[in-house]
């Protein structure tokens, strides 16, 4: 849960339209409506509910490991110092969210979720997923609750993730392989609501990043800040003071709001958010929305999208499943465009090569997606004092891009 925000801050949105400027909001159906209603007053009373904030504490210690380590990566660290003019270098910590049970943050948001289902009695839950984290959170918390789960994922994903996809047939989902459009993200989620619309008495649309109509962006932003509140305690606990620059991956962006959310107001803290450049933003396959796209409505928010001429959702590319989406979170949105957060992008050969090197100099398999954010450390911190403090969100593992890396890199499994 979020701290209540001091006047003028960054922290106060959405405003009670689900607005955050002039991004956001409810471009939802009719259909739809009543349960957007229903779910923000569910929203509402769970966190004015004492037993909701003990359900999520209890679960978040016992079943998903929290608090998470906040580490600190000393032969990365000295790697890049070594690289760094005398003097220079930031000191980097990584926060493991890839070791929460399920293998990354997700699991997070979808604890709230699902607590809130059961609150409103809907024993049917939908998601979609793209690097298939999400979706096997969400299997994982409906098989605990004996809740049926239905997850949508793009046909492409399903190949290049299939260890994620066994592993949510293990847990009892039912994964929809989508063949409409680009097979991706984006289509998941389109069907996703489509299924909503059609079962809306029993169905709990279970979303997994700070996208769609409100109230979810600001409610998953919530259940992610556990991130970040953990990481200010960890820091001034390891350190004494607070961290000077904070990076992470962006697609939708949950991972890196829930890291950022609660240091948006500490002023003197850098931020940093890496968006999905593919093979580079000016050959027009990417996943870089703030960098190529422009404002527009998607999944019921207004938000920056990749679009043609024409104003039509433009195909994204990433090499990373979670990251192949055409849009970003309407916080992001805001928060790019206020200038709080500074918002860069990596390529898919930038990528990999900061996967190589987390793997072989921690013994840490990152997932691709925060390789794209350490992509962009190793630029960052040779930059940087000695005495900079740089806090990495290591929001995935990587297990799940084993067989599609070591397609690329020529190996056989």
């Amino acid at each position: 849960m979020t701290l209540n925000p001091a006047p003028n801050s960054f922290r106060t949105g959405p405003d009670e339209r689900g607005r955050f400027g002039i991004f956001g909001g409810r471009f939802v159906a009719e259909t739809l409506m009543p349960l957007i209603l229903d779910l923000e007053k569910a929203y509402a009373d769970a966190k004015a509910d004492p037993s909701f904030k003990a359900d999520m504490e209890s679960y978040g210690t016992h079943y998903i490991g929290r608090p998470s380590p906040l580490y600190y990566a000393e032969r990365l660290t000295e790697h890049l110092r070594a690289k760094a003019p005398a003097g220079q270098g930031a000191k980097i910590f990584f926060k493991r969210e890839e070791l929460n049970h399920t293998g990354s943050h997700k699991v997070n948001n979808v604890l709230g979720q699902i607590l809130l289902a059961r609150r409103m009695g809907k024993p049917r839950i939908i998601a979609e997923t793209g690097a298939g984290q999400h979706g096997v959170a969400t299997a994982t918390l409906c098989a605990r609750f004996g809740l049926k789960c239905v997850v949508y994922m793009g046909a492409v994903d399903v190949e290049r993730q299939a260890p994620n996809v066994f592993r949510m047939k293990m847990l009892g989902a039912e994964v929809i392989p989508v063949q409409s459009g680009t097979r991706t993200l984006k289509d998941a989620m389109n069907e996703a609501l489509r299924d909503w619309v059609t079962n809306v008495s029993d169905t709990f649309y279970c979303i997994g990043t700070v996208a769609g109509p409100h109230p979810y962006p600001a409610m998953v932003r919530d259940f992610q800040s556990v991130i970040g509140i953990e990481t200010k305690q960890q820091m001034l606990e390891m350190e004494g003071r607070l961290p000077d620059s904070l990076i992470a991956c962006i697609g939708g962006g949950s991972n890196a709001m829930g890291l950022f959310h609660p240091f948006l107001d500490d002023r003197d803290v850098e931020i940093y958010g890496v968006e999905a450049a593919g093979h580079g933003v000016q050959s027009g396959l990417h996943a870089a929305s703030l960098t190529g796209g422009r404002p527009g409505v998607l999944h019921g928010n207004r938000t920056y999208l990749l679009m043609n001429e024409d104003g039509q959702i433009a195909d994204a590319h990433s090499i990373s499943a979670g990251l192949d989406y055409p849009g970003i979170g309407p916080e992001h949105a805001w928060l790019h465009e206020m200038g709080r957060v500074t918002y860069l992008s990596a390529t898919d050969a930038e990528t990999l090569e900061a996967f190589k090197l987390c793997s072989m100099l921690e013994g840490i398999i990152p997932a691709l997606e925060p390789a794209h954010a350490l992509s962009k450390v190793m630029e960052l911190a040779p930059t940087k004092p000695a005495e900079h403090l740089m806090v990495l969100n290591l929001s995935g593992r990587g297990d799940k891009d084993i067989p599609q890396v070591a397609q690329i890199f020529g190996q056989t499994l």
